[in-house]
């Protein structure tokens, strides 16, 4: 009975030891892959550092990666949405400026370029996703220049911007 045992209990520290060096392999692949991904964006950390945020991406492949981003994406401009209109309550006098930030984000940012997005990648159509998140990188760079330099949204438009060029350079090698 004491040799069943022993060897049931070695048995058990072999399958126990086996199934832990493989889910460190899994981690592992998936922290390179997450690094392989970013590797040509361009802006490496904000691409990691998101990618990692979301715990979705841990069981991601390279399109599901793609698409993590672009719901990161979604979130940022929606977030730079409510600071616009909160601007608006804010500054009367930039009304026709921040008017104009409302169409680029509400219309073009979240009505129609990341559902394309989201909807192309879904289907396996990665350059209809390109062209959106890219699109959406250009309305924030919009909604910038209508400030002529005076901009109270710098740093949200500015992060939108880069997160969408990296969303275009995560899904161009989908391609």
């Amino acid at each position: 009975m004491k040799n069943t045992s022993n060897f049931l209990a070695h048995h058990l520290l072999v399958i126990s030891v086996t199934l832990l060096g493989t889910q460190f392999v899994t981690v592992q692949s998936d922290a390179n892959l997450i690094v392989q991904t970013c590797k040509n964006s361009p802006n490496y950390n904000l691409c990691v550092n998101s990618l990692r945020s979301d715990s979705r991406s841990t069981k991601a492949d390279s399109q599901g990666l793609a698409l993590i981003m672009v719901h990161v994406l979604k979130n940022r401009a929606t977030e730079t949405l409510q600071v616009i209109k909160q601007e608006l309550k804010r500054n009367p006098r930039l009304r026709k400026e921040l008017s104009s930030c409302v169409e680029n984000y509400d219309v073009g940012i979240l009505s129609a370029d990341i559902p394309v997005a989201i909807e192309a990648l879904e289907k396996g159509d990665p350059k209809f996703a390109e062209t959106a998140a890219r699109d959406a990188a250009d309305e924030a760079s919009f909604c910038e220049e209508n400030f002529n330099g005076n901009s109270p949204l710098t740093k949200y438009n500015k992060v939108v911007h880069e997160t969408g060029a990296v969303a275009a350079a995560i899904i161009r090698p989908l391609l």
